[in-house]
């Protein structure tokens, strides 16, 4: 899923001097899988919190996806500060703010739910994907240019497979906990709804909270490598958006970031459906897992895989295959239906890290700018999600599984142009 490095020439690690010993990337690395495993856990509970918060506040699906416009809309509003947080600070430094302010939206979480206010709900979501944001745009970088560029691949999949692992365990220990509170959504009252336990949502996220200072005390006493980026010739007045492969990579990843978000946060209300699986919400919360699991899966699959085909094609054939399964569910009921729609993590695997990769080949000093404006475009995950839920809405007056089919086919298009820019955008121009 990383093989893109291959041919990005990322900047090489330090060059050790006559007779000194290789650094040792160990603990770097082992820090950053901890990382990715973080931001994996943090973002998919998202997928139980929509449907908590939808009973909760007896939303629509157009106002509950207000969750996910808040917490991916924060990488279109801190992605570029972000970067600029970590040419100031470092990869390491980076990290650092990223752990802490997330700690901070978590622990916000507490009187969000005690005030029963869907607006500081918001806002406790923005800041934690503040602190999310920063550690992608520190984490996602540091991977692929830290050691040899002949191993960047298996690095980058080895930490976006335990950050699949974490989407994979998040909804399961999420509809325990939060979701298992809730009554049948299709018949909560009012009433039921301001009697709704929230103690669990905010142990929940105070753990969270707790979780990430200590992350962060024990990363502030590693000692981490520092990358320098080689110095460019006077003559170069390029910047990172001067690069097309990069400008139609950050719509690569907006687009792939919508689509996965958009499938992820409904599936609870889609396999409530009779017509599809008629599951509870806490039965229909651990299905969410599986979408999740087959993305781990095929990120373990894919450092193999793309070292011996090409990533683009790779990518490409992952979209169509997307596509058709999406097609598939809209099109059938009952176990077909289901199966289809969570086989789409299974796809979904290699898209992130792939286009990710394909859209910061050859940009050397310009890496951490491009990681920032990249980091910006999972704002996608804030622009889809609420498209999918007016479309839900409006369509067939709303609510049925019918509407919600036809709102598939806004991450289907998705697919589309991701397979596009696996087969052509991604080609870098002189």
């Amino acid at each position: 899923m990383a093989a893109p490095l291959l041919s990005a020439t990322p900047p090489p690690a330090p060059a050790a001097t006559p007779g000194a010993p290789r650094p040792s990337y160990a603990p770097a690395l082992a820090s950053l899988t901890v990382l990715f495993f973080m931001m994996g856990f943090i973002t998919c509970l998202n997928d139980i919190l929509i449907p908590y918060l939808k009973g909760l506040f007896t939303l629509g699906y157009a106002e509950v996806n207000l969750v996910n416009f808040c917490f991916f809309g924060a990488y279109l509003v801190m992605g570029v500060p972000a970067g600029w947080v970590v040419k100031r600070l470092g990869y390491k430094g980076g990290m650092l703010v990223g752990f802490l302010v997330a700690a901070l939206g978590a622990f916000l979480f507490y009187p969000a739910a005690a005030g029963r206010t869907f607006g500081l709900f918001l806002a406790a979501l923005f800041v934690l994907a503040t602190g999310i944001v920063q550690l992608q745009v520190a984490g996602n970088p540091y991977v692929a240019i830290l050691g040899p560029p002949e191993t960047a691949s298996s690095r980058l999949s080895l930490t976006q497979a335990f950050n699949s692992l974490a989407t994979f365990l998040a909804p399961i220990l999420g509809s325990v906990l939060i979701l298992s509170h809730l009554p049948d959504l299709k018949k909560l009252t009012p009433a039921q709804a301001a009697a709704l336990d929230v103690t669990s949502v905010q142990y929940l996220y105070l753990g969270i909270g707790a979780v990430m200072v200590l992350i962060s005390l024990l990363l502030g006493f590693l000692k981490l490598p520092r990358i320098e980026h080689a110095p460019a010739a006077p003559e170069d007045t390029r910047r990172a958006w001067h690069y097309g492969h990069l400008l139609l990579g950050l719509v690569g990843i907006f687009t792939y970031v919508g689509a996965e978000v958009a499938i992820g946060s409904h599936i609870v209300s889609y396999l409530n459906q009779p017509e599809v699986a008629g599951l509870s919400a806490q039965a229909a919360g651990v299905r969410v897992s599986l979408y999740w699991l087959g993305a781990m899966v095929g990120r373990f699959v894919g450092i193999f895989l793309l070292r011996a085909v090409k990533p683009g094609l790779v990518l490409a054939v992952n979209a169509v295959g997307a596509v058709v399964l999406l097609l598939i569910s809209i099109n059938t009921t009952g176990a077909v239906a289901m199966w289809s729609l969570l086989a789409v993590g299974l796809m979904n695997s290699i898209m992130f890290p792939v286009i990710f990769t394909l859209a910061v080949a050859g940009l050397g000093r310009h890496t951490e700018d491009a990681s920032g404006l990249l980091s910006a475009a999972i704002v996608g995950g804030a622009v889809v999600p609420p498209l999918f839920g007016l479309v839900a809405d409006s369509a067939l007056g709303g609510g049925g599984v019918h509407a919600l089919r036809l709102a598939f086919l806004l991450p289907a298009a998705c697919y589309l142009y991701i397979c596009w820019y696996g087969l052509k955008g991604h080609r870098q121009r002189a």
